[in-house]
């Protein structure tokens, strides 16, 4: 995997709204490009969960950083087409519904067109689904995106690292995303055996 200089953030409506907005903060500190896609349901998640109004937010944002604002209707909008897709999508949180539809090729919205582009393109695809229990039919659609190419990260924090606080918690599953991308960070500290820690 080459260096990752544009990346497309995707938020749907799944709970968990921080690790997408969290996600695109570390890639702008990055001075990376971020193309960030938002559906109706990831607006009323942010409203819900954290009293943030997401396109306002989003808004301020691009007004210092290198990012642009779509929203999940836009199919008309460059990413869309993947002769101008970014070099990785990441859908965080990613919903049930979208994760099934990228998994089974339904092009409904520009969150799915764009992570079709990373799979045509075998370019990394990173799926954040938060749900649970899951079915038999959530952990096919998941094998089914991961046989097609995704990365399937479930946001499920970690207690190895002895989080203090809620943001220790969404950093580790934001740290775990720029693993798999590739991307150094120091969001979390990364697991040492009693004895690596000592030597």
């Amino acid at each position: 995997m080459g260096e990752l200089r544009s990346v497309t953030i995707a938020m749907t409506g799944a709970s968990g709204t921080i690790y997408g907005l969290r996600t695109i903060e570390e890639m702008l500190s990055r001075n990376m490009r971020v193309s960030a896609i938002y559906t109706k349901g990831a607006s009323e998640v942010s409203r819900y969960e954290l009293g943030i109004d997401l396109e306002r937010w989003l808004e301020e944002k691009s007004r210092e950083k290198n990012l642009r604002i779509y929203y999940e209707d836009e199919l008309d909008a460059p990413i869309s087409s993947s002769s101008s897709a970014d070099d990785a999508v990441v859908v965080v949180p990613c919903s049930i519904k979208t994760l099934a539809q990228i998994a089974y090729g339904i092009a409904e919205n520009l969150v799915v067109r764009a992570s079709l582009n990373a799979l045509r393109l075998r370019r990394p695809l990173v799926l954040v689904p938060r749900e649970t229990p899951l079915g038999s039919a959530e952990l096919k659609a998941m094998l089914a995106a991961h046989e097609a190419g995704a990365i399937i990260l479930p946001a499920m924090p970690s207690f190895y690292i002895k989080p203090k606080s809620i943001d220790d918690m969404v950093n580790f599953v934001v740290g775990k995303i720029f693993d798999v991308l590739g991307i150094q960070h120091s969001l979390y500290k990364k697991w040492r055996s009693d004895e690596e820690s000592t030597s």
